[in-house]
């Protein structure tokens, strides 16, 4: 049986959106992205949202409108995705690495406050595999050292997620999410950032257009073209109408696909070996099961993956401690003791097919491809995660 790592449940239903699309002289980010925005603020209970091409276009863009730049530091877990690192070097400034929690493997609250100094303009938390950061606990700590660094929230994610019923952007000063292919909410490539804070919102929108005044929709407005012009510096992030079309009936229908999501989860818990780490969802945190991680020991990481694809496992990796890739390791040179459990975690890893088309007998399938590697392979129960000392 051949069981792909992830497969959209998109239909035709969806490709009319787009199709009315081209019905329409305005294929960049005009109405349809406007109405996507409205559909963000009214889920998040935000008062500003904005489209945007990627995650990662528009983690670069909200930096810009911080002005992040040369001596500025920005803390963030060291087990995520490479792009949280990568936007900050593009802007001159430092990544600082965190170790995590080895129960939620999520950033370290007290480990991120010891990171904090003067040069830290912002903090990154990671709401890693669709589980959420104590959002409210994370913000109190880094607020009491210094009221003006800037609370970043990572949802690529956890767009539904919640935390003591709260979702993200509730506690932190900006939020950003993916709508990349493998994503809850997708729409192939695309993101969006929301925040309560209305000057930051309105530095992002041009930062999110080269830094211009006006975009295409605005210059256009009443038929007679305006003059723009360019105070400070952008990039160019915006999601087209093209791609928001695809958006409003997957954000209306969220909360329903999470519950899908979490009998899946659920089913893989209940039928997969105790040989096996998993990353723990600790209550009130509900989780939107974006992905499904399993951990063996690090030894034998590549031959369970290379055998879980030869039974047509579609299996992969979410994703190496970001020290120990080659760019962040000649460049700041950090030993693995110095982040233990993103190291261990990050060299066992491996995330399994989850989503909300996976049928039962494809899900048993992987259950026991699975199990009958666990047992060739792995010790009877999982050693633990390497102990710390305090931050």
């Amino acid at each position: 049986m051949q069981v792909p790592f992830y497969r959209h449940n998109l239909t035709a239903a969806d490709a009319a959106a787009m199709a009315a699309v081209l019905d329409t002289p305005f294929l960049t980010t005009g109405a349809v992205a406007r109405a996507v925005e409205a559909e963000l603020e009214q889920y998040f209970e935000v008062p500003a949202a904005a489209v945007c091409s990627s995650w990662t276009n528009g983690a670069l863009a909200v930096l810009l409108a911080l002005g992040v730049g040369r001596g500025d530091e920005v803390v963030m877990p060291a087990m995520t995705f490479v792009a949280c690192a990568n936007v900050v070097e593009l802007l001159g400034a430092r990544p600082v690495f965190v170790d995590v929690d080895p129960t939620t493997l999520l950033l370290d609250v007290e480990r991120c406050r010891a990171a904090l100094t003067e040069r830290t303009k912002v903090v990154m938390p990671v709401h890693l595999y669709g589980q959420m950061c104590d959002m409210a606990r994370l913000v109190e700590t880094v607020k009491a050292v210094r009221d003006d660094i800037v609370v970043l929230e990572d949802c690529a994610h956890a767009f539904e997620s919640t935390f003591d019923g709260e979702r993200p952007g509730r506690h932190g000063d900006v939020a950003v999410f993916s709508f990349y292919a493998t994503k809850n909410v997708t729409c192939g490539e695309g993101g969006a950032v929301v925040s309560r804070d209305p000057a930051l919102m309105e530095r992002l929108r041009r930062a999110l257009l080269h830094g211009m005044s006006a975009g295409a929709v605005d210059r256009f407005a009443d038929a007679y073209y305006r003059h723009w012009d360019v105070a400070e510096l952008g990039t160019k992030a915006n999601l087209p109408d093209l791609l928001a079309a695809l958006l409003i009936p997957q954000i209306r229908g969220i909360d329903a696909s999470r519950h899908q999501r979490q009998a899946r989860a659920d089913r893989y818990r209940a039928g997969l070996s105790g040989r096996l780490r998993f990353a723990e969802v600790v209550p009130p945190a509900v989780s939107a099961h974006h992905l499904f991680p399993i951990h063996v020991p690090p030894a034998v990481r590549d031959r369970f993956l290379h055998e879980l694809n030869a039974a047509g496992v579609g299996a992969t990796v979410n994703y190496r401690a970001l020290h120990r890739l080659t760019y962040y390791r000649r460049k700041y040179g950090l030993a693995d003791d110095a982040l233990p459990v993103s190291s261990q975690w990050g060299d066992g890893v491996l995330s399994l097919p989850l989503y909300v088309t996976l049928e039962p007998d494809a899900q048993d399938y992987v259950i026991a491809q699975v199990n009958r590697i666990a047992a060739a392979l792995l010790p009877s129960s999982p050693a633990p995660l390497p102990a710390r000392s305090p931050a």
